[in-house]
């Protein structure tokens, strides 16, 4: 599966079967965790056969059930941290999604359990990523608009590309709260206001690199 398909095709999922990962895609995604980890400075840990943060009362008012496995996010406590979580965590669920597994992000509904991973001096727990075989594919939610969350005069090709990659990106409680904004030939990419936002334009802007085919030179630094 390419990856604008698995973009496409990938939705949330918060119910899992028992079926557990096989060796083989647990080594993918342990190898792009790392990969993830390398580039970025993250401590991102992949944990597997763990029930106890999906088996409280969060995670069954956020509807969730089977869910044994997750990515665990975690990085130096930075002002750029969510954002960087959201755009490595992204990678990691489009990774999932190529090799038939389902994913959802999670920031609230579920129960830190520090024995599954390591969080040293110095770090933060942003957001867990919930992985498996899912008893469905999820199904899509409603999109806003290209101009909606995008500005530009004559936009080129590239630039449609990626705000309509952006737009199929997750985003806490489908707000899709970012905005893009384009610069000569660069792209100034901004976070709404409110709860979670710098995360989801991590995970925007990691669409929008994808959707664009320039990845991270498109960004205006200023």
């Amino acid at each position: 599966m390419e990856i604008m398909e698995a973009m496409r095709t990938r939705h949330s999922v918060r119910q899992y079967t028992d079926k557990p990962i096989d060796a083989a895609k647990l080594a993918e995604l342990q190898a792009e965790t790392d990969a993830c980890n390398k580039e970025s400075g993250l401590h991102i840990q992949l944990v597997t056969g763990e029930p106890k943060a999906f088996s409280g009362f969060m995670a069954h008012y956020g509807k969730f059930s089977g869910v044994r496995n997750y990515f665990a996010l975690i990085g130096k406590k930075a002002a750029d941290l969510e954002e960087k979580c959201g755009y490595y965590g992204e990678r990691l669920v489009l990774k999932a999604q190529q090799l038939g597994l389902n994913t959802c992000w999670v920031a609230l509904t579920y129960s830190k359990v520090r024995s599954a991973y390591k969080v040293e001096r110095g770090e933060k727990l942003c957001a867990v990523i919930a992985v498996g075989y899912g008893q469905t594919q999820g199904t899509p939610h409603r999109s806003k608009t290209f101009d909606e969350v995008a500005s530009a005069e004559n936009a080129p090709d590239w630039f449609r590309g990626g705000v309509e990659a952006a737009l199929l990106a997750p985003t806490a409680v489908n707000q899709q709260k970012f905005h893009f904004t384009l610069v000569g030939d660069k792209v100034k990419a901004e976070a709404g206001k409110g709860m979670l936002t710098k995360m989801d334009l991590g995970i925007a802007k990691y669409h929008f690199e994808v959707g664009s085919g320039k990845l991270s030179l498109v960004w205006d630094k200023e």
